[in-house]
This record gives structure tokens, sequence and C-alpha cells, in this order.
């Protein structure tokens, strides 16, 4: 038997090369922004606990009472700062996401990883000229002129689902969200540490955030010197062969590439029209389900750093660094979750048993007064990664290759928007009720992950029975 009959899809299998993997952007970039995360909530306190506190130092007040103003400045600091880190980018975003379709994968990558190291600086030029914690709304601000995050993540996600096949994508995009996920714990256990190297008011912070800047710009650098956008792996091939050519071929090299055998029956039997366009239904209950679950996970990220700082935890530095690693986590439990969920349930089922895992973790989360508990709260939440990401990728086998910049920065958007408006109402819940039960906001988050489940569970209904390989197809 010839060589061409032998393997006949010889020649079509994508080339992987290392310069089209997008992960060591991801890590650097991440890995910035851990440091810078911790940096700001320590400098900020840092600055509320001195200069910004000074005014009540005159009368003596009780520890709990000083404690409560500075929890109070730290949380209307962030109402502000989430503002404008969440709302700047709107206007920029969704135009970066279709310059990167129409243009360049890049676009969007490069611009908005600027757009960090300019926010990075800001943070380092106000530890080291003792600048007021104000001129960091202007940094956020720079950020959110680039692009930021959702302009950033939204290119990420493009280029792997691009360099991943359909069968595969769930776990391509888990794995750059693992990879992620260890940079962020990398980041955040060195935090605390890196925080206290030098002494004094003016000097505390001025390492952590140099190694901050240095991050960021080596990720600029990569995106700009290094990375390649790969070749898309989903375009059907017009020179396979039909799939009854060769005895056995379709089965063999479905063990291979899931892809290969969809393509080849489109060749012989194309689809219906009733599976030509996805349902737009599918597509909005998606968009309903993720927003409503990321407003879950959004209050609790944003409270967790105030709740840590007081009674009944009372963390330091060290401790604060520890705490953010542990929310890293879940990037590594969510990574496992997916490679032995997706062998043998439907992407619905997945997002929900992530849904589960975060709303049972906020509910433990509410009830914590000693660290020990904390941490328990935290392994609950496991698999709270899961929902978002799967829902990512189920909704790039719904769309074209070719909007998935527009798509994705949308979908991105859209949680931003949500995320300043979860922010804000947060923080004022959390002002008004630390005195009473500290931790009502968990609980509401745990309400809103659990109510999530609804629209998920209609899409799961509404699908016929799934294919092993995770395809989200309409009846």
């Amino acid at each position: 038997m010839s060589p061409e009959v032998t393997c006949p899809l010889r020649g079509h299998r994508p080339r992987f090369h290392p310069r089209t993997w997008v992960e060591p952007v991801v890590a650097s970039s991440q890995m910035a922004a851990s440091l810078y995360d911790a940096g700001l909530l320590l400098v900020v306190k840092a600055s509320y606990g001195t200069g910004g506190s000074s005014n009540h130092s005159a009368s003596p007040s009780p520890r709990g009472a000083l404690e409560d103003q500075q929890q109070r400045a730290i949380s209307n600091f962030y109402i502000i700062y989430n503002l404008v880190a969440g709302l700047s980018p709107l206007l920029f975003a969704y135009g970066l996401g279709w310059l990167s379709d129409r243009y360049h994968r890049k676009i969007s990558i490069c611009m908005s990883l600027l757009g960090f190291l300019l926010s990075r600086l800001g943070l380092l030029l106000k530890v080291l000229l003792d600048w007021p914690v104000e001129v960091l709304y202007g940094a956020a601000a720079l950020n959110g002129l680039f692009g930021g995050f959702s302009a950033f993540w939204s290119g990420v996600m493009a280029l792997g689902s691009l360099g991943s096949s359909e069968g595969r994508r769930s776990l391509r995009l888990i794995l750059i969200d693992l990879i992620l996920g260890l940079a962020g714990f990398c980041g955040s256990m060195a935090s605390g540490h890196l925080f206290k190297q030098m002494a004094g008011h003016s000097g505390q912070g001025l390492i952590l955030t140099a190694c901050s800047v240095s991050c960021a710009s080596f990720a600029l650098l990569y995106s700009l010197l290094v990375l390649k956008v790969p070749e898309s792996v989903a375009k059907p091939s017009q020179e396979l062969p039909p799939a009854d050519t060769v005895s056995g071929t379709v089965g063999t090299y479905r063990t291979l590439d899931p892809d290969q055998l969809d393509k080849q029956c489109a060749v012989g039997h194309p689809p219906s029209p009733g599976k030509a366009k996805p349902h737009k239904t599918t597509i909005a209950l998606l968009f309903v389900g993720a927003i409503i679950y990321d407003l879950a996970v959004v209050g609790t990220v944003d409270v967790i750093p105030l709740f840590v700082l007081r009674e009944p935890l009372s963390w330091n530095q060290v401790q604060v660094g520890y705490g953010m690693a542990s929310g890293y986590t879940i990037f590594i439990t969510s990574f496992l979750g997916v490679l032995v969920f997706s062998r043998c349930f439907r992407d619905t089922t997945m997002i929900m048993i992530g849904m589960v895992s975060f709303g049972s973790g906020a509910l433990l989360l509410a009830f914590v007064k000693e660290t020990y508990m904390f941490y328990i709260a935290r392994a609950v939440m496991l698999f709270a990664l899961i929902p978002v990401t799967t829902i990512r990728s189920a909704m790039s086998k719904l769309i074209k290759g070719s909007s998935y910049g527009k798509v994705f920065v949308i979908l991105q958007l859209s949680l931003a928007l949500t995320g300043v408006v979860t922010s804000t109402l947060y923080n004022k819940i959390y002002q008004l009720t630390m005195d009473m039960f500290v931790g009502s906001c968990f609980a509401l988050s745990s309400f809103l992950s659990f109510l999530a489940i609804i629209p998920i569970s209609i899409v799961a209904y509404k699908q016929v029975p799934w294919s092993p390989y995770g395809d989200i197809t309409e009846k």
C-alpha cells in the first residue's frame, strides 16, 4: 500500500511551533498582575494606616474603631479604583477586538500589555516618590485606555481557540487558565516577602513593584518579538479524500483528531439546515449564565482582601500573600477537573459542577472564624474556574473563527461591566454589614452562584445527546 493511501491525512495535521504558544505571555503578565494586586492592597493599607488616618490619631479611639475607619477608607478607594478600571476599557476593547479580527490577532494583546506596563509603572512611581494614592486612579485609567484585561484575555482566548481543534478546545483553554493560575500562585506566594524587603514607609514595596514592572516588560517584549499567530486547525481541508477510500481510516483517525471525522463527513453529507446555524437562544443563555456567575465570583474576590485584614482573621503581609496564592490553586484543580470530566460529561454538566463548587465554598466562607476555616472554604471551591472557561469554549463552537475576537471581547466587556457594578455594590454591602454579619457578601455570592445554574440547565435541556468530545449542537 502506498504511503499516500496509508496516511491520507499526513501533511494536513497542524504543526505546533513553540513561537505560537501564548503561555509565556500569560505566565509573565499574570506574575506581574499578582505582584501588582498584592502590592496595591498593601500600599493602600499602609497609606491609610499612616497619613490616611492621621486625623484620627489626635483623639484616642478604640482599636476596633480605627480598624473600621481604615477598612472603610480602603473599601472606598477600591470602589473608585474598580469603577475606573472597569469602565475605561469599554470604549477601546471592542475596537481592539475588531482590529484583531480584521488585521492581526496580536493587536489586542500587545496594546493591552502596554497598558499593563504603564499601570505597573504608576504603582512603582507612587512607592518610589511617595505620591498620594489617588494617582493610582490615573494608572488604572491609563490601563483601560489600552484595552485592559478585557482586550488582553479576549485576544488570548482567540489565539487559544485558533490553535486547537473543537474536540480539544475546552482542555486547551483550561490549560491556558492553568498556566495563569500557576503564575499567579507563585507571584502571590512571593509578594508578602518581597514587600517587606526594604524597611521604612517610603521603601516598603519598592522591590515588589519593581519585579512587577520587570515581568510586565518581558510579557510585552515577548508578544512583540517572539509570539506568532497559529494557523487555524478548524478549517476544513479541501484535499481530504472521501471517508470510504481506505477501510478503517475513519475510526483510526478519529482517535487522533476528533475533528477529522466531522470534516470527512461534511464532504459527503452536508449538514442539515437546522444544524447549519446555531440558535441565538443558546448563546444568549450562555451569556446570562456567565454574567450571573461572574457577579458571584467578582463580589467574593473583591471582599476577601478586606475580610482577611480585619478581625477575626487580622492577617499580616505574608499571610495576605499566602491567602491570595490559595485562590490560584483553583486553576490547578479546575484543569484536572476538566481533564477528567470532559471524558464523561457534557460541557453544560461541567459548568454546573463548577457553579455548585463555588457556591458551596462561598457559603462556608460566610462563617469563617479561623484561618484554617478560610482554607477549607477555598478548598471546596476547587472547580470554580470551570464555568466561565467552559462557556467560552462552548461559544467558540457556535461561531465562526473569524468572529472569535469580537465575540470574546463582547463577553469579556459584559463581564467587566457587570463586575464594576458588583464591585461597588459589594463594597457598600460590606461596609453596612461588617459590624453585624461580616460574611453577608459571601452568602449573597453563594445564592447568585446557584442561581446561575438555571440558564445553563435550560441549555442542557435544549441540547441533543452530547458527543464524547464536548461539542454543543442544536436540535
